[in-house]
């Protein structure tokens, strides 16, 4: 079988593509390899930010293959290094990842999405946590949804399996823009570009803060900042780019950010 993922990177954005016919759902070997992929992405000083989509119109993902299952491929098997898909468990990704959902998107798919930190839709993508139906739980959006959108309507979700369609969504806040089907990967590409421009050593001290804060009262959080005892903190303050920032702006000029 082909490799069901597909990668391309150019100036500094990862394209990841999940290519798996008929509808892109993920089996233990798939998730693997994506885990390794998003590992090398938050390990490579080159890459700024990475894209999650899928390839065909009709199919994000479904999540988890109940084909592969019934086969033998067990439900509590080894993921890989980032957990399913190689994002909700990724240990210490401090770079922003966009999805952009092209279509079907439920159950372990939805969680894939969840994962990213920004989600881009198609007009045509439809969301929903059917595992109810199956006898089973959606973990890790049962732990997530709650907190991104209105409790009741997360609830709602996890329980029934309905289906919401993008505007929904788009409503309740998951999905932050909507675009026809054919201007959703350039849309995503276009949001790329502009995130690659950015300050990385930003980027990464917004990520680790948002991620302590989410087990955190207000105040200790603000005084792991305030102290630099989270490590992208301390290394943004004390680089070269957060002095090209005050810099610049004195200066009336773009900053040129070198990440470090």
């Amino acid at each position: 079988m082909e490799n069901p993922i597909k990668t391309h990177i150019q100036d500094g954005i990862l394209e990841v593509t999940l290519d798996r016919p008929k509808a892109n759902a993920i089996d233990l070997a798939t998730s693997r390899i994506m885990g390794n992929v998003f590992a090398d992405f938050r390990d490579n000083r080159d890459l700024k930010v990475a894209i999650i989509q899928a390839a065909g119109e009709k199919f994000f993902c479904p999540g988890w293959d109940l084909k592969a299952a019934a086969d033998g491929d067990a439900v509590d098997g080894d993921y890989g290094v980032g957990g399913f898909g190689g994002l909700q468990e990724l240990r210490d990704l401090n770079k922003p990842v966009i999805a952009a959902v092209n279509g079907i998107c439920c159950g372990g798919g939805l969680e894939l999405a969840l994962s990213a930190d920004i989600i881009l839709a198609s007009d045509i993508a439809t969301f929903a946590l059917p595992e109810i139906r199956s006898g089973t739980v959606a973990d890790a959006a049962s732990i997530k949804l709650p907190k991104r959108i209105p409790y009741h309507i997360a609830m709602e979700m996890l329980i029934t399996g309905r289906w919401l369609d993008a505007e929904e969504a788009h409503r309740w806040g998951f999905v932050n823009h909507i675009y026809a089907l054919e201007e959703l990967h350039e849309k995503a590409r276009e949001m790329a570009r502009m995130i690659a421009s950015g300050p990385p050593l930003v980027y990464a001290a917004i990520k680790e803060i948002v991620r302590d804060a989410e087990g955190s009262k207000f105040q200790d959080t603000m005084n792991r900042v305030t102290k630099r005892q989270l490590k992208t903190v301390d290394t943004l303050y004390g680089s070269e780019d957060n002095l090209e920032g005050f810099k610049a702006f004195a200066e009336k000029r773009d900053p040129v950010w070198k990440g470090k």
